[in-house]
């Protein structure tokens, strides 16, 4: 394809990097298995830690390379590397851009794993130095910085309270100060939200979840400037090894084309819920920058293009074990984490959760994190009502 740039995103989605196979006339990408390739008559002065070529499938697999250029024409970047998981893609990142003496800025609220990464392993095995810090807040961030800051890490939405971050605003002040900034778009996607177009230096993608959209596949990807790029190729992917298999590559790519109709699907299924959810007498709170309630609607409405996301959170006035009984009573939505599925999951999180005292106080007796699916929303909302009527909550139309 010459110039996909003036196409829109659905197109693109279903063409960049999907050209036909010239060795078979095959209109669909084909799976290339081999994990070796075959070398050019001499081969004794090649660079055996190169990425560009086929050489061996840790240096970048043909599915590989396809999926990373579509990824990266969605996210609007220049380059994109994608590796086995979501978190392998964080890893990679911080591992290539962070040395000993390196002091972080991370947000109070993000995924569980970069949660440990920097409140525990970095800090503990490398000597890299953290502040949580509520990023939703633009001065606590500033009052965050010192001399050695290097980057400063959020998500937006956050997982799980569902928190909006001014991505210009933290943009502004962090290269103001020399400072590199990452997001995790995970539960905005590509096509809510493009990180790259309000300055960040990194986006990360769980591709996982809504782009591969399937739940039958793992995968992540980093996505910013080609030279960045090559970095984590050389120091996170080659030399450490975190690659995405072929087969999730190629299952990945295949999600990709129908990714921006399933993800507005997830969108209006998630507001039409939330919207239930809040007129609930049994609801103690609903999280969802969809509904005007939301303390960071508005900003979430000028970030987010087409929507905002699948993912909700939500309260019960009662004890403890009654989420657990809801849960029971459930016949569509399935009890399981992850997210982006063409099916509904809901997990519990309970009031000892190890991060509660992060989170709002509305959070802090426990709380459902649902993954709303594509199901018909009406479905999914009559589920919801017998499962509360079951337990003899009160429910309202």
């Amino acid at each position: 394809m010459k110039d996909p740039r003036s196409l829109s995103f659905t197109t693109r989605a279903i063409h960049v990097g999907s050209e036909a196979d010239p060795a078979t006339g095959a209109i669909e990408p084909a799976l290339y298995m081999a994990n070796s390739f075959l070398l050019p008559y001499d081969a004794s002065q090649m660079n055996w830690s190169a990425s560009e070529g086929n050489i061996y499938t840790r240096n970048g697999g043909v599915n590989q390379k396809m999926l990373e250029q579509k990824i990266a024409n969605l996210e609007g970047g220049e380059d994109c590397v994608a590796l086995a998981s979501g978190v392998a893609a964080l890893s990679a990142l911080f591992f290539t851009k962070l040395k000993k003496g390196d002091h972080v800025i991370f947000s109070t609220v993000t995924y569980i794993a970069t949660y440990r990464i920097f409140h525990e392993l970095w800090t503990e095995k490398w000597g890299i130095e953290t502040t949580i810090t509520d990023c939703t807040d633009i001065e606590e961030i500033r009052k965050a910085i010192r001399p050695n800051t290097k980057l400063i890490h959020f998500e937006t939405p956050g997982n799980p309270t569902l928190c909006i971050c001014d991505i210009a605003a933290i943009v502004k002040l962090a290269h103001a100060h020399g400072i590199l900034v990452s997001v995790d778009n995970t539960f905005s996607s590509p096509y809510n939200t493009r990180p790259l177009e309000y300055g960040v230096d990194f986006v990360v993608e769980s591709l996982t979840k809504y782009i591969n959209g399937h739940g039958d596949s793992m995968g992540g990807a980093v996505i910013g400037s080609h030279e960045d790029l090559e970095q984590i190729r050389y120091q996170a992917q080659v030399n450490i090894g975190g690659v995405i298999s072929p087969f999730n590559a190629w299952l990945i790519q295949r999600g990709c084309s129908t990714f921006p109709l399933r993800m507005q699907v997830h969108n209006d299924n998630a507001l039409a819920v939330a919207e239930w959810l809040e007129r609930q007498p049994c609801v103690s709170f609903v999280a969802y920058p969809g509904l005007k309630s939301h303390k960071g609607h508005e900003l979430a409405k000028k970030q987010m293009e087409h929507g905002f996301g699948g993912v909700l959170s939500f309260g019960l006035k009662g004890e403890h074990d009654l989420y657990n009984r809801v849960v029971t009573h459930l016949e569509i939505f399935t009890s399981a984490v992850s997210l982006g599925n063409a099916a509904s999951l809901i997990v519990f999180i309970g009031e000892d959760d190890e991060r509660m005292y992060l989170y709002p106080e509305e959070f802090h007796n426990g709380f459902y994190r649902v993954a709303i699916g594509i199901e018909d929303k009406n479905d999914l909302i009559r589920d919801l009502r017998q499962a509360f009527t079951a337990e003899g909550l009160e429910t309202a139309d």
